[in-house]
């Protein structure tokens, strides 16, 4: 039998290694589609998002643009295409992706493997800490949380109790009754690595944009799961698929977050999906179906039940959150 590992190292392999599955030519959004992916509204919102980010920093001479886990660049390509020229000139944007540069992308972007150190405006981060490995524990007959081990074909068994740093994180974060069955995800890794990329920004704003939950909502069997070529799959460390589970981002925010659904954050950014008046339809017929396009387009991003009900993690940094994001105070925090 294959050795069993833990789901987070196993993943680390499947996603990252050699021919790992975010190493692939083909990116990310051959296999599954994000509010990058569903319409330029998106990276309008963000760029609007960076605009105010500018503002509030007394328009600096250089304004930065961080796209975290950016997939083919998609993001910061549409992010620098809808900033206005006052903005454009003076903005600079960065891709951080495991995977090499694609060809094509906006010169104007530099491709990096980390985060650069001390940026002034904004670090986004879509769709990136789920993917972020994590283990996940499942209560055992006894009512006992254990690793769960998994091989390369995605058979799995129980390990040993958890103990140590990832069990105080489940005490802290996600306790667990004691029935059989029930599963979590140690998110101690995303903590990490969210604090680690928020500490990249010297003034501005980090936002991570996920699939979440908070405490009191915590799925009871966990969310680990696998998606190739647009649809759901069961997940399996060889590389094949894509693995992810959502994300605690409760427990990531640092002092000062919060925590928004994305509904709520883009239509502080103008996007509501709000149909246009129909009299339209009669005096510009053109405009009225260029608008009930994008008022389609502003649906799905908003929609309950959908893209609308991913969190925003917003971490102000040497600037007050208050007026970035209307109706947003600065002194709330998770």
């Amino acid at each position: 039998m294959s050795e069993l590992l833990g789901w987070r190292a196993a993943t680390e392999a499947a996603l990252y290694g050699p021919g790992g599955f975010y190493r692939r030519p083909e990116g990310p959004g051959a296999h599954f589609r994000t509010s990058v992916h569903a319409s330029a509204l998106f990276a309008e919102a963000v760029a609007r998002l960076l605009c105010r980010i500018d503002e509030a920093l007394g328009r600096p001479e250089t304004l930065d643009f961080v796209d975290m886990a950016a997939g083919r660049g998609e993001l910061a390509a549409g992010v620098l295409a809808a900033l206005p020229g006052s903005v454009a000139s003076r903005a600079r944007g960065y891709a951080v992706e495991v995977a090499a540069r694609p060809e094509g992308l906006d010169h104007r972007i530099e491709w990096l493997p980390e985060p650069p150190v001390g940026i002034t405006g904004l670090l986004f981060a879509n769709e990136w800490l789920d993917n972020v490995p994590v283990d996940v524990v499942e209560v055992d007959s006894a009512g006992v949380p254990r690793l769960v081990l998994v091989g390369p074909d995605g058979h799995e068994r129980l390990g040993e109790p958890v103990s140590g740093a990832a069990a105080r994180w489940l005490a802290r974060w996600w306790p667990l009754p004691a029935e059989e069955g029930l599963r979590a995800e140690i998110g101690a890794p995303r903590d990490e690595a969210w604090a680690s990329a928020a500490a990249t920004v010297g003034r501005g704003l980090a936002v991570a944009v996920d699939y979440a939950h908070t405490a009191g909502s915590r799925p009871l069997f966990g969310t680990l799961t696998g998606f190739r070529e647009g649809r759901e799959t069961t997940p399996v460390p060889d590389g094949s698929c894509d693995i992810t589970a959502h994300v605690a981002l409760d427990a990531c925010a640092l002092p000062g977050g919060r925590v928004l659904s994305q509904r709520e954050a883009l239509r502080t950014l103008g996007i509501s999906g709000a149909r246009p008046p129909l009299a339209l339809a009669s005096t510009r017929p053109a405009a009225y179906v260029r608008a009930l396009a994008r008022a389609g387009e502003a649906a799905e991003l908003t929609a309950a039940g959908g893209l609308g009900d991913f969190g925003w993690l917003l971490q102000p940094v040497g600037t007050p959150l208050a007026g970035l994001l209307v109706d947003v105070p600065d002194h709330e925090e998770q």
